[in-house]
């Protein structure tokens, strides 16, 4: 569970790729920046008792980037909480499923005090698990449940990485605009694809969202989508990617979890805007930016009201401002120039709320403007629509419930297929 594992994956999964794109040839090589977002310091104002014990159910292990990002961050938790490896109990490879149940069974039988599982399809197990167990907190990433359950002890979370995912189109946007520049292709052909997982409102955010940042500053731009129906599929993630590059997509980004997409951009050198972590060690004639979700500051948070007594939020969602929104560093020898600067202000305007990510103005739907607008936010079978979402000008992403609510499908996306 090191942070190594992240290069060693890297290289792993694609090391039998050719180098390209960059700046190429004997060209010196300028590297990665810094992240254009600053570091935030976790805020530990608390001490944690020697018997506390914490509990991570992980879908996959380190091999899938969305599980190794969790993982990380349960390291450095632990290293700024100073907690022993008798503390900290991780189990992967724990399928959506009653084996969630056993996994956090077998964690309360060994003294955890919180337990936190990591993917959507875990929520219902964790439910059963938390009526079994009153007394043990049960936290759950990207769920929607939390606040129509009536549960004491069970809460979701997520964060509002729809701003993360903008800021990368918007580095995704330069770079269609310095290829446009430089002849490759005109401005009514700047296409990129997107590789999802599922048709869900967690994806369509995600992908409209880096979709408005390209837009933002490449007022041309289309996208194609294509869903592979598996969170983590190497072999389906890299078809789709070359499916869309076969579409003439001249730039790729992703909501799927293994080395797949990327890996087939650097193949063919397509730039690529990756997601849960960098690729660059692998990918770096293609790799230009990667956004991920930082979840030490909710281990903080969680374990901190627990330690002083205090209830943990039915639904939390972190933003840049704690933390919980990261960018990597630019790799300064793909990206547009100028990508780092832009990224830097479009930060501020997020956090100044001088810009919204999802604002009417900048989006229809079947050639009409959005001005209003019911979501599913109260989760039942049917998805039934139940609260309106638009108000002063935007859709209000994560605000009702953390997990993301959007799902509307806008004009200049196209759905090559779906997957439920």
């Amino acid at each position: 569970m090191k942070k190594v594992l992240a290069i060693v994956l890297a290289a792993v999964l694609c090391f039998a790729l050719v180098a390209c794109g960059g700046n190429g040839g004997s060209e010196e090589k300028k590297g990665m920046s810094e992240s254009p977002i600053a570091e935030v310091a976790l805020n530990v104002d608390y001490e944690v008792p020697a018997d506390f014990k914490i509990g991570f159910i992980c879908l996959h292990d380190e091999n899938s980037t969305y599980d190794l990002n969790f993982l990380n961050a349960v390291d450095k938790i632990q290293e700024a909480l100073k907690l022993t490896d008798e503390q900290v109990i991780v189990k992967v490879n724990i399928p959506e499923g009653d084996e969630c149940v056993v996994a956090a069974k077998d964690l309360v039988a060994e003294g955890c005090k919180i337990i936190f599982a990591n993917s959507f399809g875990h929520e219902s197990f964790m439910i059963k698990a938390a009526k079994q167990f009153p007394e043990v907190e049960f936290c759950h990433a990207t769920g929607t449940m939390a606040h129509t359950e009536g549960l004491d002890n069970f809460h979701n979370a997520f964060a509002s990485i729809y701003e993360g995912r903008y800021l990368a189109g918007v580095a995704a946007g330069l770079k269609l605009n310095e290829m446009i520049k430089e002849g490759k292709f005109t401005a009514e052909e700047a296409k990129i694809g997107y590789v999802g997982a599922y048709t869900y409102a967690e994806v369509i955010s995600g992908y409209t969202s880096f979709y408005l940042g390209a837009k933002s500053v490449c007022p041309t731009v289309t996208m194609d989508v294509q869903f592979t129906g598996s969170w983590y599929d190497a072999t389906e993630e890299k078809n789709a990617a070359e499916a869309l590059i076969a579409r003439d997509c001249k730039l790729i980004s992703q909501h799927a979890d293994s080395m797949g997409a990327p890996g087939a951009c650097e193949a063919a050198g397509i730039p690529n805007v990756s997601y849960n972590g960098s690729t660059y060690d692998s990918c770096f004639g293609t790799f230009i930016v990667s956004s991920a979700i930082n979840w030490a500051p909710y281990y903080n948070y969680i374990i901190g009201q627990y330690v002083k007594g205090e209830k943990i939020a039915d639904d939390w969602c972190g933003g840049i401002a704690e933390g919980s929104v990261v960018l990597t560093g630019i790799n300064q020898d793909v990206a547009a120039e100028g990508t780092v600067e832009a990224i830097q202000k479009a930060v501020e305007d997020l956090k100044s709320g001088a810009v919204k990510v999802f604002d009417t103005k900048t989006f229809t739907k079947d050639g009409k403007a959005v001005e209003s607008y019911l979501a599913d936010v109260d989760t039942d079978a049917a998805f039934t629509p139940d609260t309106e979402v638009i108000a002063d000008g935007y859709f209000h992403e994560s605000e009702y419930r953390s997990a993301p609510c959007f799902d509307l499908r806008i004009d200049g996306i196209t759905l090559l297929n779906e997957k439920f």
